[in-house]
């Protein structure tokens, strides 16, 4: 077989107060020439950092820029200044899809068009994704530009498992359950499939995404089935700073009792909740784990956060009729041995048994061997997902 031609890709990954950008070789394989992020956008003491494949700084600095705008220019400046010349083409992750995008597709003005009709489905997300495409457009004129939905993934989800049960009239605006983080569960996905792991194909699986935002899927089959999000990516499971699943009830007071308008709820929601709101303290789970000891608030938001993760471990496991593996991956699942540990600490029944040693060790597999459930830890990468979509996007034309 002749070798793919080797083209270069650069990955845009957009979020709220973030830019992360990869750039890659890709051919037969994907190669990485350097990545980086500009953090904490619009808030003082932001962030620009660039590695090198073995993860050493070709550049870091603070900066303060105030809007995703200035963001871009300082991301693109660097990279026009410092790359090795124009790409072939740029992907780019766009958090939500609406009903009507399940595939990645070549960015064109009817599909700008599109995704800026869905704004109100995602508005956290989606209008910093349409400023870097267009920005992108300006900044490097010509080139092939393809948006990668994260919602995509879970198009496959049966229509029982996307219903709201709310009225049809507003079912038919597109109202319903989508999932996020999708592309980081494709990733998982390539890499088991990689491994030759059997399950990956003929399976039961949970993949759990335990980061600043945090999900988990079912599985089946190499499909999705169920997820943990909804509508919105604040739903589902304990969150870094959003709430995840709440009752409607609770917002129902809070808006008729005046406490919050539209806006504050939505900040609420997003900004202020979870591990934060709970402990009063910190967003992150390693300033939680270190004052637990003395912190009570501390101790309650962290336990908290894995029994929300076990207990929709068990309505997965429901939906899938049994299971056979549960993956951790994102910056909580794959650095947090203790956090795993507490997880799975009452999931024996299932035939869940975790190694304390292997666990600590962060093994590749941290099941027992007689463990009926694998429970294995995979690093993912969104960006080669969002290389290698972009890549087929660009083959096809």
């Amino acid at each position: 077989m002749m070798p793919r031609p080797v083209c270069t890709i650069l990955a845009l990954n957009t979020g709220s107060s973030s830019i992360k950008f990869s750039l890659y070789e890709s051919g037969d394989t994907e190669e990485l020439l350097f990545s980086g992020s500009l953090t904490r956008i619009g808030l003082p003491d932001g962030r620009f950092s660039v590695t090198d494949p073995e993860g050493r700084f070709i550049d870091c600095e603070r900066v303060d820029v105030p809007d995703h705008a200035a963001a871009c220019r300082y991301v693109f400046s660097w990279i026009t200044q410092h790359g090795p010349g124009m790409p072939d083409a740029v992907g780019h992750r766009v958090v939500h899809g609406g009903p009507r995008h399940t595939t990645p597709e070549k960015v064109t003005s009817e599909l700008l068009d599109s995704i800026a009709e869905i704004v109100p489905y995602a508005p956290e997300h989606l209008p910093q994704a349409l400023n870097a495409i267009r920005y992108a457009a300006s900044e490097l004129p010509g080139v092939f530009q393809v948006a990668c939905f994260d919602t995509a993934f879970h198009s496959t989800m049966p229509p029982l498992a996307k219903l709201c049960p709310i009225p049809e009239e507003y079912r038919n605006q597109g109202v319903q359950r989508y999932g996020f983080h999708g592309l980081s569960y494709q990733y998982i996905l390539s890499q088991l499939q990689a491994e030759g792991d059997p399950f990956a194909r003929k399976g039961r699986l949970i993949l759990a995404h335990l980061g600043h935002g945090a999900s988990m899927a079912a599985v089946l089959d190499g499909r999705s089935v169920e997820t943990t999000m909804g509508f919105s990516p604040a739903g589902g499971l304990v969150m870094s700073t959003r709430t995840g699943d709440l009752d409607p009830g609770v917002v129902l007071f809070l808006l008729q009792q005046g406490h919050l308008d539209s806006d504050g709820l939505r900040d609420m929601v997003n900004k202020k909740s979870g591990l934060l709101g709970v402990s009063g303290l910190s967003d992150d789970m390693r300033d939680l784990l270190d004052a637990e000891a003395e912190n009570e608030q501390a101790r309650l938001a962290g336990e908290l956060f894995c029994y929300s993760a076990r207990k929709h471990i068990g309505a997965l496991v429901a939906v899938l009729g049994g299971l056979d593996m549960i993956v951790f991956t994102g910056g909580i699942g794959l650095y947090s041995p203790d956090v795993r540990e507490r997880i799975c600490s009452g999931l024996e029944f299932l035939g869940v048994q975790v190694d304390h040693e292997k666990n600590l060790n962060h093994s590749g597999i941290i099941s027992t061997d007689t463990s009926r459930v694998v429970v294995k830890v995979i690093e993912t990468n969104e960006e080669v997902t969002i290389v290698r979509e972009t890549r087929r996007v660009l083959e096809n034309g």
